[in-house]
């Protein structure tokens, strides 16, 4: 694992201009949903070969997610919106991140343009580095076969990185995670990822609920097209400031009280603060049950007893932090 950057750069495009820093690079293309185990092999060698020949380390990557341009009815399930893949990117040692606007126009350049235009013309990229299953330009057309040949007799480096699997030698993909999250199994989809599952928000006014039953909850409202399982997690609680707080979630439509839309609530432990407006992150620990309409609310709050104790001890004897974590939360 690579130290993080001193100073990361951070450029949408072509909103933002593409700075001289970030040109004459190794350059990581991919869309890089999910920062996963698959994909980290891909970055990491960009960086081993950016610092072995004194270049910087580029993510090219694509904003939003290919599949929302296309299949705009099914909006697919994101596991690392741009924020979060930036975050992950500085912590695995790139000097920068350059998200493309994936939109109609860019969709139907020809593999070709794609590589005179971004790799060589704006990036002056000297090696490209890529997953095997990278596919680009107009229907797709553009193989890794076809990086590799057309990158080389223009001068620049190719290196296609194999695939990565588990120990059952399933593929590492962001499709596997997605569903892991769908149906609650956060320990899988953690192993995967090298990292636990996050997400971020901004924390809103509630009905304070949680408050009346002695569990004040910070709400988030999370994106339309998440689509984490529903139900009660044991999770940590990250603030603005980047301090970490045990807590357990309910993530739903409140069946005792209003079956309303649906909201991410987290109890964090021995704690009173005014969280209102904050940016915050979640850190999925474990999924620990569905959400439940119980009798009434005291054998509710017996269950939130019952949740903490549980999410307490899960979170007390996790396992320490992967590196890939300890860099993203430094």
């Amino acid at each position: 694992m690579m130290t993080p950057a001193a100073s990361f750069v951070d450029i949408r495009y072509p909103e933002q201009p593409l700075p001289d820093s970030l040109r004459g690079g190794v350059v990581a293309i991919g869309n890089f949903d999910g920062m996963h185990r698959g994909h980290q092999a891909v970055l990491e060698d960009a960086v081993k070969e950016a610092r072995a020949s004194g270049l910087k380390a580029v993510m090219l990557t694509f904003e939003p997610h290919p599949r929302t341009l296309f299949r705009p009815n099914y909006p697919v399930f994101r596991l690392t919106p741009h924020e979060e893949k930036a975050m992950i990117a500085r912590a695995l040692g790139l000097d920068g991140m350059v998200s493309l606007t994936f939109d109609a126009a860019f969709a139907s350049q020809s593999p070709d343009l794609f590589i005179t235009d971004m790799l060589i013309d704006k990036l002056d990229a000297k090696k490209a580095i890529a997953g095997y299953d990278f596919h680009f330009g107009k229907d797709r057309t553009g193989t890794p076969d076809f990086l590799q040949e057309k990158g080389e007799a223009l001068g620049i480096g190719v290196t296609i990185v194999d695939m990565k699997t588990d120990r059952s030698g399933d593929a590492v993909s962001s499709t596997r995670i997605r569903q892991a999250l769908e149906d609650g199994a956060v320990a899988p989809a953690n192993r995967l990822l090298g990292y636990r599952h996050f997400f971020s928000g901004v924390v809103v006014h509630g009905a304070k609920n949680g408050r009346k039953l002695g569990y004040p909850t910070a709400n988030m409202t999370l994106p339309d097209n998440s689509r984490l399982r529903e139900g009660v997690y044991a999770v940590k609680f990250v603030r603005s400031d980047g301090s970490q707080h045990d807590g357990v979630a309910s993530f739903g439509r409140r069946p005792m009280f209003d079956n309303g839309p649906r909201v991410f609530e987290v109890h964090v432990f021995d704690f009173d603060d005014n969280l209102y407006d904050e940016d915050v992150r979640v850190v999925l620990y474990s999924y620990l049950r569905e959400e439940m309409k119980f009798d009434g609310l005291e054998a509710l709050i017996n269950q939130m007893d019952a949740d903490s104790v549980q999410a307490r001890a899960i979170l007390r004897y996790a396992e320490p932090l992967s590196e890939v974590e300890s860099r993203i939360w430094d």
